[in-house]
């Protein structure tokens, strides 16, 4: 809907991304949207691609986690990025699967890639819900609410209610320490409550989201936002993705920026970077 560009859907199963391109090419023609839609189930016909989003993998059940998926996915996502590596050599790369974070590491190190072209989508997605939130509480446009999350995609994030703005007043002005931490709670928990009402993952904000991200790259936008990214280094992490704020242009991950961040908000971010570590440790390479 951004008409960023030519799109190619790939997928195992025959026929399934040849009936999705069909609908979407008719969406098109009814919006007068001059994009093309291709469904394949051919690798090959990446080839060529600015930008390949992973979506592939098992999704979870309501009674699992993210990291409940680790070995099957890190599998599929290891034959994916042999793909691209192959096939799409100079494209960057967006994994969506989870748990995203350990899936994005795979990524990187299976295709060989410059870290900078390798990343995970998430960011967004936990500041959107925590503003979703927010607006339902306060009744104030989305537009005027911001965020930022850090951390593990997971039930580890370190959302930041001090650095979450109103306007350009901080949240605490508007909300209590006690609804403050109730809003936390229900972003942490938003992804499971969706599969458990619907039986199957969220897909409709996550699309929103990273049609963000690929239009931050395509059209060289320099946007700052959440990232799952490689840390060199970066907050005192290394060899290791998670999500920081980092500025997104034709390069990829052109920069990481580093927050101040107090005391406490630092130990949860070590807290969660160690529950990453844990999980990459489980993988071979």
């Amino acid at each position: 809907m951004r008409e960023l560009g030519d799109i190619v859907l790939l997928d195992i199963v025959p026929g399934l991304p040849q009936g999705e391109a069909l609908d979407l090419n008719h969406t098109c023609a009814i919006l007068d949207l001059d994009v093309d839609v291709k469904g394949s189930n051919d690798y090959r016909d990446m080839e060529g691609s600015d930008v390949v989003v992973v979506t592939a993998g098992l999704t979870r059940k309501p009674d699992m986690t993210r990291l409940d998926l680790l070995l099957k996915n890190a599998e599929i996502i290891k034959d994916v990025s042999r793909h691209i590596r192959e096939y799409a050599p100079r494209s960057k790369v967006i994994v969506v699967t989870n748990p995203l974070d350990v899936m994005t590491y795979t990524a990187y190190k299976t295709t060989g890639f410059e870290s900078s072209r390798v990343m995970g989508f998430s960011g967004l997605l936990d500041v959107g819900r925590f503003r979703h939130i927010i607006h339902s509480r306060l009744g104030i446009s989305y537009k005027s609410i911001r965020g930022m999350v850090l951390g593990e995609h997971g039930d580890s994030m370190v959302l930041l209610p001090r650095l979450t703005h109103v306007g350009v007043e901080p949240l605490h002005r508007f909300m209590d320490e006690k609804t403050i931490a109730e809003a936390v709670e229900a972003t942490r928990k938003a992804g499971a409550e969706i599969i458990r009402l619907k039986g199957w993952s969220a897909h409709h904000a996550p699309g929103a989201g990273v049609s963000l991200m690929v239009q931050a790259i395509i059209k060289d936008e320099k946007a700052v936002i959440p990232t799952s990214a490689y840390l060199d280094g970066h907050y005192g992490e290394r060899d290791i993705y998670a999500v920081v704020p980092c500025v997104l242009g034709a390069g990829g991950v052109e920069k990481i920026i580093e927050l101040e961040l107090t005391d406490e908000e630092r130990a949860k971010f070590k807290a969660s970077i160690k529950v990453l570590r844990e999980a990459a440790s489980q993988l071979k390479f």
